[in-house]
């Protein structure tokens, strides 16, 4: 109890010579001791003296001994109380002691009996004290320990909640068990319709799923277990794809797993503003092809001029070596030269007129249009390139083909359009095949443009007629070729269908309908 901590007991007997005795007993071994010779004045003197340990007769006028016990017991319960009585109140004593005294002795009261149940008191009390003290600092331990939890706890929802990311947290058979309010904003769902009732596998594509989960158990994106800022899609509450980048992990303990965690950003607003800036420079660059195709136009125009020219003297010698005497070897080599220059010639002076022809802006004019007649002419403008690409050209028309009603420029914009993607397909050393056939009724005219190049990526084949979608190198196309394309043929009535397969081609189909007249 510490060195200076000094026992104090209070003796309540109506005998003044034993309670004397006791006293005197009491203060030899330490205890500060104050006496009362009735059940009320000590009562008025435990109050006032708080004593450690009383010692009091069972048998008193007024207040008996079982009285003060029981106060005293209602009022200071740490209070030990031992119990004085004679051979005869064996059973009061018993009731003492079921009334929580500390110990009971008998009269006469013998001195060593009296030492050993102050021995008995003193100890109960400090036990009492220890446990008292230990409780109350398990309940004030523990009360702080749950507030401080509590708050901890309240703290990380609020984190939680608070994230601008969704957050998804899933148990170990992946069922939903935390859905921030973020992620209900980007997925339409509430967390009252998520919460313990869906699982990981409900917000993918199976296909979507498969590949998540294949990257998950690899290195490539954070190591085994781990996605760091992986792009992917998740469905909505409308089965709607929406694009986003999360970072998983799995959580383990002793080697098992837990459950996942996974952080979500929303990645629709980046993607518009990614497509709005890819817009803009697309759109710079078709202000600078448009502006650089006016130029070729007049370049081509100011070429013509010339060649015309070129080509009008080359015939003037030709003429003038019939009209002579030109049968001598170094005439017929003249002859020869002058007959390739003019081939030559011609075919620049042709190819420059339908380059003319084919990018001079003018009104729609729909007349009717020999197909084979117009085909003809685009592989004309398309041979040049062919040839440097070393890429053979088929052609398979069939005979009687019905004319079709339509602008001839612009269809032939779209099948020149056609031979070039199909170029760019091949690379080097390939083939095209442009066929043109028929339906038996001679309503529909089918053009079919198929090369034998690399194919379309097959996540492709469902945008090729986007707007500037393009799967070619930066400055190697606009990505309005087709789109154009598309365009020109469904305003004539008709449609474009292609089919593809990776390393084997592709094959375009266009099918106009033929003119009424025909």
């Amino acid at each position: 109890m510490g060195d200076k901590f000094t026992w104090r007991a209070l003796v309540i007997d109506d005998e003044i010579d034993v309670a004397e005795v006791a006293a005197i007993a009491l203060a030899d071994d330490g205890f500060s001791v104050e006496t009362a010779l009735n059940g009320k004045q000590g009562l008025e003197k435990a109050a006032r003296f708080r004593p450690h340990i009383i010692l009091t007769d069972i048998r008193m006028p007024g207040l008996s001994g079982l009285e003060v016990l029981a106060r005293v017991k209602r009022k200071w319960p740490e209070t030990e109380v031992i119990v004085v009585t004679g051979h005869a109140d064996i059973d009061s004593a018993v009731e003492a002691l079921k009334l929580d005294a500390s110990d009971f002795i008998t009269k006469p009261i013998s001195i060593d009996a009296l030492m050993v149940a102050t021995e008995r008191a003193q100890e109960r009390f400090q036990n009492r004290k220890k446990l008292k003290d230990y409780t109350r600092f398990l309940e004030n331990g523990w009360t702080r320990t749950t507030r401080e939890l509590l708050e901890t706890n309240r703290y990380q929802q609020n984190l939680i909640e608070s994230s601008m990311d969704g957050i998804l947290g899933c148990n170990a058979e992946e069922t939903v068990v935390t859905f921030n309010a973020s992620l209900s904003r980007l997925l339409g769902y509430s967390r009252r319709q998520v919460i313990n009732r869906m699982r990981l596998s409900d917000f993918f594509r199976p296909e979507e799923e498969k590949r998540l989960r294949q990257d998950l158990a690899g290195q490539g994106f954070g190591g085994i277990n781990r996605l760091f800022m992986y792009e992917t899609w998740m469905l909505d509450r409308s089965g709607i794809r929406v694009p986003v980048q999360l970072s998983m992990t799995r959580i383990k303990e002793d080697l098992r797993p837990q459950g996942l965690v996974c952080f979500i950003r929303d990645l629709r607003m980046i993607h518009r503003l990614q497509q709005e800036m890819a817009d803009q420079a697309r759109l710079l660059h078709q202000d600078k092809m448009m502006s650089l195709g006016r130029l070729a136009a007049s370049v081509a125009h100011e070429i013509n001029n010339p060649l015309s020219a070129v080509l009008n003297y080359v015939r003037l010698m030709l003429k003038i070596l019939d009209r002579r005497d030109s049968e001598t070897e170094q005439a017929q080599k003249f002859r020869r030269y002058l007959e390739v220059v003019e081939k030559e010639t011609a075919r620049c002076a042709e190819t420059v007129s339908g380059l003319l022809t084919f990018s001079r802006k003018s009104d729609i004019r729909k007349e009717n249009i020999d197909m084979a007649e117009m085909l003809e002419h685009c592989i004309l403008l398309s041979r040049h390139r062919l040839e440097l690409s070393q890429i053979e050209l088929e052609t398979d028309f069939s005979p009687h083909l019905p004319p079709v009603w339509g602008d001839a420029n612009q269809l032939q914009q779209c099948i020149i359009n056609l031979v070039f993607n199909a170029t760019d397909a091949i690379g080097q050393e390939g083939k095209i095949t442009i066929r043109a056939t028929a339906d038996a009724a001679g309503r529909w005219v089918m053009v079919t443009i198929a090369d034998t190049g690399c194919g379309i990526e097959p996540e492709h084949m469902e945008r090729i007629f986007e707007p500037f979608f393009t799967t070619k190198g930066e400055g190697q196309g606009l990505g309005l070729g087709l789109a154009t394309t598309y365009g020109i043929i469904t305003s004539h009535g008709g449609s474009i269908d292609v089919h593809s397969e990776l390393g084997k081609g592709s094959t375009f189909v266009i099918k106009l309908p033929a003119s009424r007249q025909a």
